[in-house]
């Protein structure tokens, strides 16, 4: 995780307002004439006083009441429309965000995710950015509120003496910048350590949801209620911590602002005992003072709050400006399917070789069987020809073309990828067919399945095509969910065709039907076929053995 500053988040939060910046400004106008409707309320009884006191004031005490009535009215109507505009401006920001990172991630996906902790991930999308909120509902306008409303209440104070006006503003600095800034300092990276623990946390919950079978199987759920005890606990812990700093930060802000109006007082009398002051110059700076630190105490009460924030914040950004591995590939001419081949391609994760010297010619039309243990690349080779990563020295080529010269559209249209674990949505069988063709038709989707020789089992269920697979396809079997994968293959209907371990949970006759139908279907198709079976391979027409990353 990069370490920004405080600022830093700020700025790049702030600069995605953009958009919508007139909402912004209307936000804050609104904002900025209900404070100030509530302030004067305040002074302008102060002018009442005076006036009981037989003290002379610039306005009428039947225009101070009609003046108080009316901003007693503006101020709740001008509070609901700035928090609109916030709300809306915040709700409107973080779809437009979980837009961007899910734009982020697309481009990451597959080779930046493939190490990435699913649960943080999950955490990010949801609790991270949501917690971004407070910062465009709750800062962005407060704090030009306040520097507004500070302003104008500094030179209306400062009018009666300039001493009591540079006072008011030391007062508005120490309780809106200077305490807030301390109070930050001091927690230090509170709030980043929570935010990660919470993704561990989440991340911990999720593994536990998805190995609850072999959990209790093994009697292990003591062990893993343990774990989740010491983990909420750690949690825990770091949110109590978060809790004092808030505590704190309200104690010696409300202590601050107490001594200010004391000395604001004092000032005032010293100012009238040396006759710089008549009695209305004490009186109204010191209400005016009294009843105008609602801003600026919002502001410092971010100081705390605003840590968790944002260190959800840094988190997002994180994902928005991490590098993808690979980089789409536009603007050059559509290219037709004609073979592929593999030139000396040397390949490793980190400092770990998996490909050393790798060569391999696909020619168009042909079958092409690869074989090899376990962990010696076969899979790594397919993710190449996909140009999932990079490879770090050698050419892939598609049609005599360097697949880095290749559109990504263009390369995915091409190719189907067949993996050993298929996914699949929570959603009906039907839709999550028509991800490989959206426009499908029903009947497409009955021919691709049959193919994969699944057709009578989607028909053998209540719904049909209907039926929800339920979540992660976990209301099928393993097998069920790689014929639905094949027929996703099938359906796409690309030239070049590429299955890892296509039969891995089939039994033999199931095997033999879509081995027949791939031999049934060959014309037009480019095949590469990756298989521990012997009898997988009899469909072959080239068969590569991949050992220790090198072709034999």
């Amino acid at each position: 995780m990069n370490r920004r500053s405080h600022i830093l988040v700020m700025k790049q939060l702030i600069g995605l307002v953009k958009p919508l910046t007139g909402y912004m400004i209307l936000a804050i106008l609104m904002g900025l004439l209900g404070h100030l409707c509530a302030c004067f309320i305040t002074i302008f009884g102060g002018y009442a006083i005076l006036n009981l006191l037989e003290f002379s004031i610039p306005i009428s005490i039947g225009a101070i009441f009609v003046c108080v009535c009316i901003f007693a009215v503006l101020r709740g109507i001008l509070r609901y429309a700035e928090q609109t505009c916030n709300h809306y401006i915040a709700f409107k920001l973080l779809a437009l965000i979980r837009d961007k990172v899910f734009q982020a991630l697309r481009k990451l996906s597959p080779a930046k995710l493939e190490g990435k902790d699913k649960g943080n991930l999950i955490s990010v999308i949801t609790s991270d950015i949501e917690l971004l909120e407070v910062f465009y509902a709750h800062t962005i306008s407060p704090a030009a509120i306040a520097f507004l409303f500070c302003l104008i209440l500094c030179l209306l104070i400062g009018s009666y003496h300039v001493l009591l006006g540079i006072l008011a503003l030391v007062a508005y600095l120490v309780v809106g910048i200077v305490i807030p800034t301390i109070i930050s300092k001091l927690s230090g990276n509170i709030g980043i350590q929570f935010r990660a623990k919470s993704g561990d946390f989440s991340s911990f919950i999720l593994d536990s949801l998805r190995g609850l079978s072999e959990t209790i199987q093994y009697g292990m759920g003591q062990d893993r209620l343990t774990q989740i005890d010491q983990k909420t606990d750690a949690l825990s812990i770091e949110e109590q911590q978060m809790k004092q700093v808030t505590g704190k930060n309200t104690a010696i802000t409300n202590t601050v602002i107490l001594l200010f109006d004391l000395m604001i007082l004092l000032v005032c009398v010293l100012l009238y005992q040396s006759n710089q002051i008549n009695f209305d110059g004490i009186l109204i700076p010191v209400i005016a003072l009294m009843s105008s630190f609602g801003p600026v105490i919002a502001l410092a009460n971010l100081g705390s709050t605003l840590q968790n924030t944002f260190a959800a914040g840094n988190r997002v950004l994180d994902i928005l400006e991490e590098t993808p591995v690979v980089e789409e590939v536009t603007g050059n001419p559509v290219c037709d399917f004609s073979g592929a081949c593999v030139e000396h391609v040397t390949f490793s994760y980190g400092d770990e070789v998996i490909l050393s010297d790798i060569s391999m010619e696909i020619l168009q039309h042909s079958i092409v069987g690869i074989v090899g243990r376990s962990g010696s690349g076969k899979s790594t080779l397919l993710k190449l020809l996909m140009r999932f990563w990079n490879t770090q020295q050698g050419k892939v080529k598609i049609s005599n073309t360097p697949i880095e010269q290749i559109n990504t559209q263009n390369l995915r249209q091409m190719e189907s990828f067949v993996t050993q674990e298929t996914h699949l949505f929570h959603d009906s069988i039907a839709n999550n067919l028509r991800i490989a063709k959206l426009d499908a038709s029903q009947q497409e989707l009955e021919i691709a399945c049959k193919k994969a020789s699944v057709h009578d089992f989607i028909m053998s269920l209540p719904n049909g095509y209907q039926t929800p697979v339920g979540e992660l396809g976990d209301t099928l079997s393993g097998g069920e969910r790689q014929r639905l994968g094949l027929a996703r293959a099938f359906l796409h209907d690309a030239p070049f065709l590429l299955l890892d371990e296509p039969t891995s949970n089939l039994d033999s006759l199931n095997e033999a039907v879509i081995l027949k139908s791939l031999q049934q279907q060959r014309a037009g198709k480019t095949i590469v076929l990756i298989s521990h079976r012997q009898s997988t391979m009899r469909i072959t027409d080239t068969v590569y053995s991949v050992e220790h990353g090198r072709i034999s």
